[in-house]
Formats: structure tokens, C-alpha cells, sequence
């Protein structure tokens, strides 16, 4: 069964430490034990159905908590059935591409990311639209904004990723399917804006629109 925002009939999944700025921030930590490296293949995690939120919906902050924090990443819409996709090609089993606003409360872990954290309902905004992909030129080169009350927080972009999109696309189809429906957010940079209740959050993607929403109390 299909469900809001657009339609989306699949899964949303994460992706950590593929911005360099955020795989540079835990380097240090990353090689002491027990990994003692950085990971050699896609840290993922997933946004359930109850995370998902429209543009201009009203996220509520949970009690007890300070504030939020409000990461800005290009999406990845699948078109089709995706496994063992080669980089080559792997854009070809891409239908669009989306803005996601991925909201988590603040924490420090990165391989093990917390479900009660990054799971609340309304902690994946995705919107405005989603672009088909013809019509987006090159999906490594595009400029990231993040606002909180119209003040700019954050610029990154995507020609920062360690994977490039179809390279993450090849990675992770390496070792799972993805669906149609499905929507692979590529990563966020490091440090991730923070943001209050009452305050309003905004994240721009080049040629892929302004996907805004107000962070509300909890009753």
C-alpha cells in the first residue's frame, strides 16, 4: 500500500558517513577499538513509515528535549528493482530524485544509530516534489542549504560525498535489493544544524525546490 508524502510505496533508508566532513569527524574514533577502521561499506539505517511528513507539516519536538537535529540530504527515488547494480549503469534504476530532512535527537553513536533517536514520528520531511531524474544534470553537483528561522545554517554539496550516488547505488545493491518506491537518502555533512521548538526548519537543494517545516511542542 502506497502512502503519503507522493505516493512513496517503500522503504526509506539512511545513509551514515558518506558526506567527507562527517567520515572526517569520527576518523579519530572510528580507528580506536572496537572497529579500529572506518567502514568499508555503506553504514545504513532506516526511516519507518511513521517518520515520514509532508512540506510545510508540523514536526513535534519531544518532551524533554532541547533541541533537534536537522540534517539536509538529496534523496534517491527508485524506479525500479535494483540488485547488483553496476556504477555504470546504476543511475538508469533511478525514476527521481527528493528533498529529505533527516531529524534525529542529538547522539553519539554512528554505527549503531538508535531507534528511539532518529525514529520519532515526523523525523523524515520529504518533499516538495519529487524531480524526475532527466531532469536533473549531474546528482554530484548539487548545492545543500539548511535554514532554521531564515537564517542559513549550513552549505554543503553533494560532489562532497564519499560515494558518489551511483557508486552508493552499486554499494548497497551489492548486498541487498532495492525497490521501486524505495528512497535512499545519500548522506548529510558534518556538523548537522540544530533547531528548537517554535523555530522553523528549511532545507534547499539545487533544482529540487525548499522543503520547510515548523518543529512544534509536545502537548
Amino acid at each position: 500500500m502506497s502512502v503519503p508524502p507522493y505516493r512513496l510505496s517503500g522503504v526509506v533508508y539512511g545513509t551514515l558517513l558518506n558526506h567527507r566532513s562527517a567520515l572526517a569527524a569520527v576518523q579519530e574514533v572510528a580507528n580506536q577499538p572496537p572497529y579500529k577502521a572506518l567502514p568499508r561499506a555503506p553504514v545504513l539505517y532506516i526511516k519507518p513509515r511513521n517518520t515520514l511528513a509532508s512540506h510545510a507539516d508540523v514536526v513535534t519536538v519531544p518532551e524533554r528535549v532541547e533541541e533537534l537535529e536537522v540534517g539536509g540530504c538529496l534523496g534517491v527515488v527508485l524506479g525500479q528493482a535494483a540488485c547488483r547494480l553496476s556504477a555504470d549503469t546504476a543511475l538508469h534504476a533511478v525514476a527521481g530524485y527528493v528533498i529529505v530532512t533527516d531529524i534525529s535527537i542529538p547522539h553519539a553513536s554512528f554505527y549503531r544509530p538508535s531507534v528511539p533517536l532518529k525514529c520519532r514520528d515526523g523525523f523524515c520531511p520529504i518533499g516538495p516534489r519529487v524531480t524526475e531524474r532527466t531532469a536533473v544534470g549531474d546528482p554530484d553537483a548539487l548545492g545543500i542549504r539548511v535554514w532554521v528561522d531564515g537564517e542559513l545554517k549550513q552549505s554543503a554539496n553533494t560532489r562532497d560525498l564519499v560515494r558518489p550516488v551511483a557508486q552508493l547505488l552499486a554499494d548497497v545493491t551489492d548486498f541487498m535489493t532495492l525497490s521501486a518506491g524505495d528512497v535512499l537518502a545519500v548522506g548529510t555533512a558534518w556538523p548537522v544544524p540544530r533547531a528548537r521548538a517554535g523555530q522553523t526548519v528549511a532545507v534547499e537543494v539545487d533544482g529540487l525546490g525548499r522543503l520547510e517545516n515548523r518543529l512544534g511542542g509536545a502537548s
